[in-house]
C-alpha cells in the first residue's frame, strides 16, 4: 500500500514537514567547508530575502534556447528549434565519476546540469550518494556539485530561463541557482521521475510512487493539494500503514517494470493544463495512459485507458496541436492516442521496445531505444507509414531533431561509438563523428542554444560537440 500522503519524517532541511523550507545558511549533504558555507549563507540570504517574498514571479520559464527538460520543453518532443548543424567538432569530454540515468539540461546560456551517483561524495568522502553537477559549455569545466540522495540519479531536472534548476532528490524537490546555492527544498513522497514547467510557470513533479504536486518556482509552496495518481491510502481500513521508501521501486523505472508506478516524464500541454503520464497500477495486468488536468487550484483525473502492454517503454510526447499523443510499449508497439478521450488511433509494431523516447517533429516520429534501428514515421492522422529506416544503424540512445532537417543519434560503427548526422526528411547521413573511448549505450542528446550536442553515456561521461563554423 503506496502512503505518500502522510507526512514525511522531518531532516535538518525540512523542519517545515509538507512545507518547502527555503534555505539560507543549511550545509548540504557532503557540503563544503564552514567557511565556505558562511559565505554562501549570507550571499543566498540576501538573494532569497528579495526573491523569495516578492509577489510577482518575474523568473520566465524560457524562450525554448537550451534543453530545459528531459525531452527539451513540456510536450517532450525531443526536439530542438535551434537550426541544427550539419558537421561537428568534438570540443570536449570528461568523466562523472558515477553513472548517468536521466537526461542531461541545458539552460539558455550553456550551462549544464546532470545528476548521478558514486561511492564518493564532492569532496571526496567515502559513501554512497547522489549529486548533482553543473559544468560550463565552453570548456567543460564543472560550475558547482552539489550532494542530493542516492536515488537522485534516477530524478529528473529542469532549468528555467534564469538557469535555476529544479531537480528530484529522495523524498524532495529541490531548487539551486545557477551558482549551486540552494533556493528551496519542498518534500515529496518518492522521488520525482518527471519535472516539468506548466502553462502558468508552476513547477510540476511527479514521483515514481504517483504523487503529484504543483510548485511555486520561487519558493516552493504547493499551489494545490497534493494529487495522489494511485488514489489516498485508506487509513481507517489500514491503520497502521507505514510510508515505503521514498527510493522503492526506482530501479524498475528504466524499464517501466510494474514496481514503478510512474516510470516517464509527463508530458503538458502548454494551453490547457492538461498533463499525460504513464502509470502502473498495483496488480494491474498492463499500464495506463493517463490524462490529468490542473486548473482552479486542483489536479484532476479526465481519463485513463490501460494499452501499454508489458508496461511503459517510453515517456508520452505531445503533437504540436495538442491532439494526438504518442507513446512506446514493452511489446515494441508505438501507438497514437486521441487526447479528447484516450482512445488509440492507431499502433504501430517496431520490432523493438523503443526506450526512453520519441523525438517528434512536424509530424515526423523517430523513437529511440538501446537496441534496434533509426527509423521515421510519418503521422497521417488515422494511420502511419514508415517514412524511412535504416536497419544498418543500430541505436545506443535518443535521436533528437533540429530545424533544418537535420537530427542526431549516437550509433555504434564498428568498436565505437559514434555521434550521427542525418537528413531527417530522408535518413541519409551527412556526417559522423566519434565518441573516444565511450563504451555501451547513451541516456541522452541534448542541444545547446547554440547548436552545440551534448551526450551523456551510461556508465558516466559527457561528449560535447560544437557546430563547424
Amino acid at each position: 500500500m503506496r502512503s505518500g500522503s502522510r507526512r514525511p519524517e522531518r531532516s535538518e532541511h525540512d523542519r517545515g514537514g509538507h512545507h518547502p523550507t527555503i534555505l539560507r545558511h543549511s550545509v548540504i549533504r557532503g557540503g563544503a567547508p564552514r567557511r565556505v558555507i558562511a559565505a554562501v549563507g549570507t550571499l543566498g540570504l540576501l538573494m532569497l530575502t528579495g526573491c523569495g517574498s516578492s509577489t510577482v514571479d518575474d523568473i520566465k520559464v524560457g524562450s525554448g534556447k537550451g534543453w530545459q527538460s528531459a525531452f527539451h520543453d513540456a510536450r517532450n518532443s525531443g526536439a530542438s528549434s535551434v537550426t541544427g548543424a550539419r558537421h561537428l567538432s568534438l570540443s570536449w569530454s570528461r568523466p562523472i565519476g558515477g553513472p548517468l540515468a536521466n537526461a542531461t539540461t541545458i539552460g539558455p546560456d550553456g550551462q549544464l546540469f546532470v545528476t548521478s551517483r558514486a561511492t564518493t561524495d564532492c569532496v571526496g568522502k567515502p559513501g554512497t550518494t547522489g549529486m548533482i553537477f553543473s559544468f560550463q559549455m565552453p570548456t567543460g569545466r564543472k560550475r558547482f556539485c552539489n550532494a542530493l540522495g542516492p536515488d537522485a540519479v534516477a530524478a529528473a531536472s529542469a532549468v528555467d530561463g534564469a538557469s535555476n534548476v529544479y531537480v528530484g532528490d529522495d523524498g524532495a524537490v529541490f531548487s539551486f541557482n545557477p551558482l549551486g546555492q540552494p533556493r528551496w527544498r519542498t518534500p515529496v513522497a518518492g522521488v520525482p521521475v518527471s519535472v516539468q514547467f506548466t502553462h502558468d510557470g508552476t513547477v510540476l513533479s511527479v514521483s515514481q510512487s504517483g504523487q503529484v504536486d504543483v510548485l511555486d518556482r520561487q519558493t516552493g509552496d504547493r499551489e494545490v493539494s497534493t494529487y495522489q495518481v494511485l488514489g489516498d491510502p485508506d487509513f481507517l481500513a489500514h491503520p497502521n500503514v507505514t510510508r515505503p521508501p521514498d527510493g522503492q521501486g526506482i530501479d524498475d523505472c528504466a524499464v517501466g517494470g510494474p514496481q514503478c508506478a510512474v516510470a516517464n516524464v509527463s508530458a503538458l500541454d502548454p494551453n490547457s493544463g492538461r498533463f499525460y503520464l504513464t502509470a502502473w497500477r498495483t496488480g494491474a495486468p498492463t499500464a495506463s495512459l493517463v490524462a490529468l488536468h490542473y486548473a482552479d487550484k486542483k489536479v484532476t483525473q479526465d481519463w485513463s485507458v490501460d494499452i501499454l502492454t508489458d508496461g511503459s517503454a517510453t515517456s508520452p510526447a505531445l503533437s504540436a496541436d495538442g491532439k494526438t499523443l504518442y507513446v512506446g510499449d514493452n511489446s515494441g508497439r508505438l501507438l497514437a492516442v486521441d487526447t479528447a478521450d484516450g482512445h488509440t488511433k492507431w499502433t504501430q509494431p517496431l520490432g523493438f521496445a523503443p526506450r526512453g523516447g520519441i523525438s517528434l517533429l512536424d509530424g515526423l516520429l523517430i523513437p529511440a531505444g538501446d537496441d534496434g534501428h533509426l527509423m521515421a514515421l510519418r503521422d497521417n492522422g488515422d494511420r502511419v507509414e514508415i517514412a524511412w529506416e535504416r536497419k544498418d544503424l543500430t541505436l545506443r540512445g535518443r535521436p533528437v531533431q533540429t530545424a533544418g532537417d537535420t537530427g542526431y543519434v549516437v550509433v555504434p560503427m564498428g568498436e565505437a561509438l559514434h555521434l550521427l548526422t542525418f537528413d531527417t526528411k530522408s535518413g541519409k547521413t551527412i556526417a559522423s563523428a566519434p565518441l573516444p573511448g565511450a563504451q555501451g549505450t547513451t541516456v541522452s542528446t541534448a542541444i545547446g542554444p547554440d547548436g552545440q550536442v551534448v551526450v551523456g553515456t551510461r556508465i558516466g561521461e559527457l561528449f560535447a560537440f560544437t557546430p563547424d563554423r
